[in-house]
């Protein structure tokens, strides 16, 4: 019998969505582009000359694959690909051959076909609405079977047929929302695009690189309950948290973490890991549903230079989610940004990434650029003038235990993440300085405070790093903070650095956006030793 292709990895579960006849085109990201047929052109009122068309080296493209064609729901969406297997044409049943790219693959249901055979293809494909009814899911396409998932339907949506088209989610449900970055971790991004366009409905994953997250934003905009999957690093967890804000919904989403790429220091202290490693999906999403809700705390940066006319590098974000640092750190992370954008083709792999790194911060070692940083730097913690040592190369302001890919400068947290806090109030002052104090101040993702480290120099990161030493030094914990520069000094924000001349820089609390935390960690080995749900 003949085979197909599941370069996803993944089974496609039943309890897909269909369309009823006649349904009206509502945006929907990357694939409702390719399902809604463009309207015809009008005719020309005059005549035109023919032009023949200029010679080329390269075929034309192939009209199956324009997304004019996809006009009818249930119809593919094809791609070229490459099988490292044999496979076979599910329409004429024969083996697909070639020395590149063998053959059509859809990107929803992998139904494999010849190019030669895809016109005949059944029209089996996963369909984007579905009229009101009890069972919302379609028979299996010729040669694709399909296995039932029972946490698959606790994330789909079924479409009833309506004037204005509305999302009704199954009850006693969370539907999903998930946000891909492609250009996250290399080529993993696309590859998790595919995957969860097969596992899911396509009108429910995006792609942020065609429209961005306001689409899909205002799809679910009305529907109860809905969470969000973010797959990306952390500048893409901010950019959708950015988003949300100003999308004025009527009940802010909870945020789950997928990460791809390195350091990911937000998934690391939400427990979703360092980095997606190819692990099944499922798997996540049914770790999504025994995840908890926790509020994390965003801060506003607002930077005010000294002299407007001295024009320094543009302030990349105005929201702090994880960290903001000045000195040693931001020095070495602005000397790699401004060489991985003069030279993409030497920065395009993790390994060349770490020693890079390691040069830059040899060199900062040798020359300490940023030494004597109390000179030209003041802090003032909610009014309280900080007392800066002379031997601080650089000082970070925490929002979570987590900085430079893992480290954490604050110390280790005794008190598990998701359990019973004092928010913001209470018996807690607004700034605590004392150093006795401080060794016994718990970091805290919503505490509504945060957290002053200094750090004397690139040996002392990397003995944090390594576990050499505990943390940095505690300067304060505190809930507005001002800063005072008197020359230009390197300075990021959640791992984007940049220069900033002489300013005032203001750090006050914005808001909470509630976020989902992994299930705790379980035992892995006969020892006892425990990790989290999604590192290796």
């Amino acid at each position: 019998p003949p085979t197909r292709s599941d370069g996803a990895g993944e089974e496609r579960p039943s309890g897909v969505l269909g369309r009823g006849a006649g349904e009206p085109h509502t945006p929907g990201g990357e694939v409702s582009e390719l399902r809604v047929p463009r309207p015809p052109a009008p005719p020309d009122p005059l005549p035109r000359p023919t032009r023949s068309p200029p010679p080329t080296c390269c075929p034309p493209p192939d009209p199956l694959l324009s997304p004019q064609n996809m006009k009818d729901d249930g119809q593919h969406m094809w791609r070229l690909k490459h099988f490292n297997r044999p496979v076979y044409c599910n329409v004429c049943e024969t083996l697909l051959v070639g020395l590149r790219k063998q053959g059509l693959c859809c990107t929803f249901c992998k139904f494999t076909a010849h190019e030669r055979c895809a016109r005949r293809a059944p029209l089996s494909c996963i369909s984007t609405y579905a009229k009101s009814r009890k069972d919302t899911s379609v028979s299996g396409g010729q040669g694709i079977p399909r296995v039932s998932l029972a946490t698959r339907s606790r994330f789909l949506l079924s479409f009833p047929l309506s004037p204005a088209l509305q999302i009704i989610p199954v009850p006693d449900t969370h539907p999903l929302l998930v946000f891909v970055n492609p250009k996250s971790g290399g080529k993993q991004g696309e590859r998790v695009l595919r995957k969860f366009q097969y596992l899911l409905n396509p009108r429910q994953v995006y792609n942020l690189m065609k429209g961005g997250p306001a689409p899909g934003l205002n799809f679910f905009r009305d529907v109860p309950d809905f969470r969000i999957l973010v797959c990306g690093g952390d500048g893409t967890v901010g950019w959708i948290l950015d988003a949300i804000d100003k999308a004025n919904l009527p009940r802010r989403p909870p945020v789950a973490v997928l990460p791809l790429g390195t350091g990911n220091d937000l998934a690391r202290c939400l427990r979703w890991g360092g980095g997606y490693d190819g692990e099944n999906l499922r798997k996540i999403l049914k770790d999504m549903e025994s995840s908890s809700l926790l509020p994390m705390d965003r801060w506003l940066v607002q930077v005010t230079p000294e002299n407007p006319a001295e024009k320094g590098d543009p302030v990349p974000y105005e929201i702090i989610n994880n960290y903001f640092s000045i000195g040693v750190d931001a020095s070495i992370a602005h000397r790699f940004h401004l060489m991985r954008e003069k030279y993409p083709e030497k920065f395009n792999s993790r390994m060349k990434n770490k020693l890079w790194y390691f040069e830059f911060a040899t060199s900062e070692t040798i020359f300490a650029t940023c030494k004597k940083l109390k000179e030209y730097l003041t802090i003032e913690c909610c009014g309280q003038p900080l007392d800066l040592s002379g031997a601080l190369s650089g000082v970070a302001v925490l929002n979570i235990p987590s900085m430079h890919g893992g480290s954490n400068l604050w110390g280790e947290t005794k008190k598990p993440l998701g359990e019973a806090r004092n928010v913001g109030g209470g018996s807690q002052p607004q700034a605590v300085t004392d150093p006795e104090t401080l060794k016994t101040c718990v970091q805290d993702l919503s505490d509504r405070r945060l957290e002053v480290v200094g750090l004397e120099g690139v040996i002392e990161m990397g003995q944090i790093y390594t576990g050499l030493k505990s943390a940095g030094k505690r300067l304060a914990k505190c809930s507005e903070i001002t800063l005072r520069t008197l020359k230009c000094l390197p300075m990021q924000i959640d791992g984007e650095p940049w220069m900033q001349p002489p300013c005032t820089i203001r750090i006050t609390h914005k808001n909470q956006a509630p976020m989902l935390l992994a299930p705790p960690p379980r035992s892995s080995s006969f020892f006892g030793i425990k990790k989290g749900p999604h590192e290796s």
